[in-house]
């Protein structure tokens, strides 16, 4: 693989690695895929992928030659220095993928290459490798103040690549800041993804202004998760096509997954192409 190549077509993400991260089978689907429950089992997906059980996922599964594009940053901002990590173009980017950590996590959490199955090692080649930028970074809190410097991080990087198609993908908690920042205007109107990962569920998204144009939702959920109950995020999900009809919103059900399963399991590139397919 050649890192930083030129995507092989504007609107759709080159595969990286895709018959390892692929979902291990399909166990209904629903409104022409809008709604899938995915095959889970800890056994296979946890002990058979993982070299030690949580921390380091077999070599097959990770690319890390990704590394010579990665680097660690200060921004410095009116709202204050944000550490993070930026891999791949910070100029002239096709692509942006924020990912934002949950509660006890750090801009650590989404550039390790083998926790988590070796999945955030995949978006970070799939970003380098289709011309974009993969960002992780720290911030405060998971209120204000943090949705405040994420967005100051993705004004910045959006300056510097003004016809980048941004994703912000959040983990647990952290979509907490997802929801602040799709009522944010100067973010909301850039947009074309957010990615609710084993996350919760915010009842003043319709009157925000990403709903009103029509971003697209991806909500990845364990069927066991005890943080953030499934039935009432599927609610949730359900509530968005019944507020405006034809909503483009997806949620994929792991059964049996847990709390963590989405961050292990989704698949990251069927996940952004379905939202480039639809990006406002």
């Amino acid at each position: 693989m050649v890192l930083l190549s030129a995507p092989a077509s504007a609107d759709q993400l080159k595969p990286f690695k895709d018959e390892l991260f692929a979902y291990p089978g399909i166990l209904e689907s629903r409104d022409g895929g809008s709604y899938l429950v995915v095959d889970y089992r800890e056994a296979r997906d946890i002990n058979q992928r993982d070299q030690i059980a949580e921390r380091r996922v077999q070599g097959k599964y990770v690319y890390t030659a990704v590394r010579r594009v990665q680097q660690d940053l200060v921004l410095r901002t009116q709202v204050g220095d944000v550490r993070h990590f930026a891999v791949g173009a910070t100029t002239n980017a096709r692509y942006i993928t924020v990912y934002l950590h949950g509660r006890g996590g750090s801009r650590k959490q989404g550039i390790d290459d083998f926790s988590f199955g070796g999945n955030f090692n995949r978006i970070k080649n799939l970003m380098a490798a289709n011309g974009g930028l993969y960002l992780s970074p720290d911030f405060p809190d998971f209120g204000e103040a943090g949705a405040a410097q994420v967005a100051a991080l993705i004004r910045h990087y959006a300056e510097q690549s003004p016809s980048a198609k941004v994703f912000v993908a959040c983990g647990s908690m952290g979509g907490r800041i997802c929801w602040l920042l799709a009522s944010d205007k100067t973010v909301a109107r850039r947009l074309s993804g957010i990615l609710l990962l084993g996350s919760h569920w915010d009842e003043d998204f319709p009157a925000s202004p990403a709903f009103k144009r029509r971003v697209p939702v991806f909500f990845g959920h364990g069927s066991r998760d005890t943080v953030f109950p499934v039935d009432k995020q599927e609610a949730f999900f359900r509530s968005l096509s019944a507020k405006a009809r034809g909503y483009p919103a997806r949620f994929v059900r792991f059964e049996t997954g847990s709390h963590g399963t989405p961050i292990r399991m989704s698949d990251w590139r069927d996940a952004l192409n379905w939202m480039l397919a639809r990006s406002p």
